[in-house]
Parts: structure tokens; sequence; C-alpha cells
């Protein structure tokens, strides 16, 4: 097994956390210091800062291995996994298991974020062909017009690249709908200044087939089984 994956499979980090531990020279097999692209064996022991890591005990059947939930992110919360930032994520939540973000929502911003101790399945929502909807209320500081809203959909240079066509729809004076299938650092808030324009508040309400609903700001919930269906409908074990 890829040392990257017995890493994630142990509720650690995400396999992508996984190789930055590793290259960053905080994992050993053996003790030997681990290079990216090491495989384990049974057998092998492999420690992360110096602590060892241990594969979870198999699950009875019909029963999830792992933890997926969704929580309704307050603006000033940090999506990180390092202990060291004030307010970051983890903590905020609280959890028994050991989890981690899929993607980002930044600190700025509210709203619907997946959370899981799959590190398999964070490559696999983050791969771009997957194509997942994602849906956001935004506030702008100007009014919104026809014009704003068309250039949006367009797309806007951005991080050296032009953003992919989107979705738009007007909410008010000010306030708009947006559904993206990209998740670039601050890419609304950057393709509204392209504008002219500030965000005010920004409110992601859904990712694929995933929503916000009701969910009140700071509460989380476990997925539903049709929800995990829906994200990566060829898997058939979670």
């Amino acid at each position: 097994m890829r040392l990257n994956k017995y890493i994630s499979d142990t509720g650690a980090c995400s396999r992508r956390e996984a190789d930055r531990l590793i290259a960053e020279g905080r994992v050993q097999v053996n003790g030997i210091r681990a290079r990216i692209g090491a495989e384990v064996g049974e057998g092998d022991t492999v420690l992360l800062d110096d602590q060892p890591l241990k594969p979870r005990v198999a699950t009875a059947p019909g029963k999830r291995r792992h933890v997926y939930i969704a929580l309704n992110k307050p603006a000033g919360i940090t999506c990180t996994t390092e202990e060291g930032v004030k307010d970051n994520i983890i903590e905020f939540i609280g959890h028994q298991e050991r989890i981690f973000p899929i993607g980002r929502l930044d600190k700025d911003s509210e709203g619907l974020i997946l959370l899981t101790s799959n590190g398999d399945i964070v490559n696999e929502i983050l791969r771009a062909e997957n194509k997942l909807e994602k849906e956001y209320l935004v506030a702008i500081n100007h009014p919104v017009t026809d014009e704003f809203l068309r250039g949006m959909a367009r797309g806007v240079p951005l991080h050296g690249e032009t953003t992919l066509p989107c979705k738009t729809h007007k909410l008010g004076r000010v306030g708009f709908r947006i559904i993206l299938v990209q998740g670039l650092n601050r890419q609304i808030r950057l393709m509204a200044a392209h504008f002219g324009h500030r965000v005010k508040t920004l409110v992601r309400v859904r990712i694929g087939t995933v929503s916000l609903g009701r969910l009140k700001v700071g509460q989380w919930r476990n997925l539903t089984d049709l929800e995990l269906r829906g994200l990566l409908p060829h898997r058939s074990e979670w």
C-alpha cells in the first residue's frame, strides 16, 4: 500500500496532507525517514512525529468505516487542521474522530463545508472532472446589474487563467446567486473585484447533492447515504 494512503486510512489526515508531512520529514517507516511514493506492508511500523500510526479496526458489515459530516461554518473559522491556528475548524467542531475538511471555505465566508475521516474521498471529490456544483448566496457593496451577472457567468481572468462559465441569478438589489464547478482560492471575491465590487457576505448553500437546508450556523450533521451516493455515485463502499 502507498504510504500516503496508509496514513490517510488511519484517520490522521488526507492523502494530500500526508504527502506534505512526508516531504517535511515528519514520517518514518521502520525507523527510516520516509520518501513520497514509498510503500508499506504488513508488519511495517509507521511513525508520524515519533508517534505510531495504526490502521483502523474493521467495522461490521453494513456500517460505515468513516465519518462524513456537513457543517454550517460561521465566518471567522479557518479551514485548517493545524492545531496552532486560532479558531481552526477541527477544534471548533470537536469531533471524537480525527477529521479534516474537503476543500476550503475562506475565513470570512460562511456556510456549507464537508468534513471526513476518509482521505480517499477527499481526493475524489476535489478532482476537477467530477464537476460538482457549488452554490453560493452573495451580497456586494453595489447594486447588482445584468451586465455584472453576464460578466461573472462568462468567466473572469483569475490566477493566470479564465474562470469556467457559471450560472448567476439576481437576488434583490445587492444580492445574487452563483453556481460554480470550480473552487479557486477566494474565487467569487476576486471575480467580483474584477468588476469593481466588494463582497460583503458570502454563504455556500450547496455542494453537489448536499444542501445546507435548515442547518443553523455553527451546527453540523452526518451525511445521509443518499447524499454520499450523489457525491460519488460510482463508489460502493464508504
